[in-house]
């Protein structure tokens, strides 16, 4: 776990922070080393590495700063898919030991399930015609959680569709041909996960889970029942009256807020660090660290 003194939460007001990103470990397409060099590029002083469902990238990430010797502080992190009433939740845990038994427990019945969702889909998406894209998915994401998004990409790679969210509006996408439904953790199990390593369990980018502002709020009721710690509250693109949402039921459930820009690959709405400030109104989940 990452141990941060008094002075240094006191900085991050002052310290370019991105608290949400992911690596080819999981589903995003530069390695632990080539997400480092970017994050110093941009010159992010703080940065969490945050993967679906498993903590590889992380010793690569920091081995490699050490090598480089580079000004960049890595909070150990995960993203943990749990299913809720039908819609796939993301946690992310922050400030977690990663090799803590629990988690790690965790982690490997999360891999079970992500790896039997996969040989589904796969066999859905042959039905198809797209014969042999399990395989396919599989060795692009190479020693990574496989996700849906390698189905996607072999899609958009193969010509059958035009851009990724196509494969998700068209084959994988919750209705469509060859979606498969998850069996995913429950919100519970994946706090309990979260504090028995030391972390803080953070709801990711709660305004894009197409719920209504009713069940949103049902969402985060039942989180902090749960012992959740905070919400994602700053995100690089969302509307005026989404912050002022996210900010109001940080104010009304006293939950702590964190910001990501959700990293997955370079666009040109979204990088790391873009448009992250933390409001003055709130609890940054940083004060938790200590």
């Amino acid at each position: 776990m990452t141990v941060l003194s008094t002075s240094d939460l006191a900085d991050y007001y002052s310290l370019r922070v991105d608290l949400h990103s992911h690596t080819k470990c999981s589903d995003g397409t530069l390695t632990p080393q080539e997400l480092v060099e970017r994050a110093v590029n941009f010159q992010l002083n703080v940065l969490a590495i945050t993967d679906h469902d498993t903590v590889k990238g992380l010793s690569i990430a920091k081995d490699y700063i050490l090598e480089k010797n580079h000004p960049l502080t890595i909070i150990n992190g995960i993203e943990i898919s749990t299913s809720w009433h039908g819609f796939e939740i993301h946690i992310v845990g922050l400030n977690i030991d990663e090799n803590n038994q629990q988690l790690q427990t965790l982690i490997a019945s999360q891999q079970a399930a992500r790896e039997l969702r996969a040989t589904t889909m796969g066999e859905k998406l042959t039905k198809c015609g797209f014969p042999g894209i399990y395989q396919q998915a599989k060795e692009l994401a190479g020693q990574g959680s496989i996700t849906r998004a390698h189905f996607a990409k072999i899609l958009l790679q193969e010509g059958h569709v035009d851009h990724m969210q196509k494969a998700f509006d068209k084959y994988i996408g919750k209705g469509q041909r060859a979606f498969v439904k998850p069996n995913w953790c429950s919100i519970e199990e994946a706090i309990a996960a979260i504090h028995h390593a030391g972390g803080n369990a953070v709801i990711a980018h709660p305004v894009r889970y197409d719920l209504s502002t009713k069940w949103l709020r049902r969402l985060v009721v039942q989180f902090k029942a749960a012992k959740g710690d905070g919400l994602e509250i700053v995100l690089p693109q969302m509307a005026n009256e989404q912050r002022k949402l996210m900010l109001s039921f940080c104010l009304e459930y006293d939950l702590h807020a964190s910001m990501g820009s959700d990293f997955h690959y370079p666009t040109r709405w979204s990088d790391l660090g873009r448009n992250l400030r933390m409001p003055d109104q709130v609890k940054p989940i940083w004060d938790l660290w200590h």
